[in-house]
């Protein structure tokens, strides 16, 4: 359970004055020191978020961090996860307007889509007889934190730095894959900007889904059927200047593709 002081209010109304205004802000590690801390932050913005929209609602978790390329990146030594709303969620092929976001990037990375609920103490077995399909996805993350100039939890109090999510539109069953063995390659303007395997994302994308079950039954919210989870990253990931198509192409799962739409091209 999360606890809410004076602190991760003041954290929490940083991060929502940021996304308000369209200016990115100070870190909140001034503020909230622990990793339970900045999840009582994430928790206290989306409560807002619901208070102030009552036909937003929440469809599934993201996990963000599983790679150690995006690890490196970020300077970060462990996974987290925040939570997917609805208006966040986009269709194959989505056109998305780049004023929506602050400092976008993009990764490549398998959304699990689950047919039953996941208590605590699932099993990785317990993850692949729950995963009804998984489908390849973008995972567009943000940050409303300057210059993603941020810690664990900083990145935890802003949601994972999550921003949207382009979903693929062909469902795969599990037993036809093998996930860990398979090659993505993100492309934009048809040349690969990023590449990477599913054994990057923890060893194996369902081992991620064991890990996040088992995070988020022992904070009380525990997975329930017809969620989407994001497994994470395979490969690095890739700034967004400006408006243009990324392409994620999996191996065996199929392909995913966003526009970015709204500003000057990039050179």
């Amino acid at each position: 359970m999360t606890t809410t002081t004076s602190a991760t209010l003041a954290a929490a109304d940083r991060l929502l004055r940021a996304e308000r205004d369209r200016v990115p802000a100070a870190p909140v590690r001034d503020l909230v020191s622990d990793v339970d801390a900045a999840y009582a932050v994430q928790a206290d913005v989306l409560a807002r978020k619901l208070a102030d929209d009552p036909d937003r609602r929440v469809v599934g978790r993201k996990i963000g961090l599983t790679s150690p390329a995006v690890q490196r990146q970020l300077g970060v030594d462990r996974p987290d996860f925040g939570v997917l709303l609805d208006d966040v969620v986009f269709g194959d092929r989505a056109e998305v307007p780049l004023a929506a976001f602050l400092q976008p990037r993009v990764e490549g990375e398998v959304a699990f889509v689950l047919g039953a609920d996941l208590p605590a103490g699932a099993t990785i077995v317990d993850v692949l007889r729950a995963t009804e399909f998984v489908l390849p996805a973008i995972e567009i993350v943000d940050s409303r934190v300057a210059g993603w100039d941020i810690t664990i939890t900083d990145t935890v109090a802003d949601n994972a730095s999550s921003g949207a999510v382009v979903l693929g539109t062909t469902p795969k069953k599990l037993t036809a894959l093998d996930l860990p063995a398979l090659g993505l390659s993100l492309e934009h303007r048809g040349e690969p900007v990023s590449t990477g395997v599913g054994a990057a994302c923890l060893g194996a994308p369902a081992n991620a889904v064991a890990w996040l079950a088992a995070e988020v039954a022992r904070r009380g919210e525990p997975l329930r059927a017809g969620e989407v989870v994001l497994a994470g990253a395979w490969g690095p990931m890739v700034p967004v200047p400006g408006p243009g198509a990324y392409l994620a192409r999996f191996e065996d799962i199929g392909d995913v593709r966003v526009t970015f739409t709204g500003a000057k091209e990039d050179s």
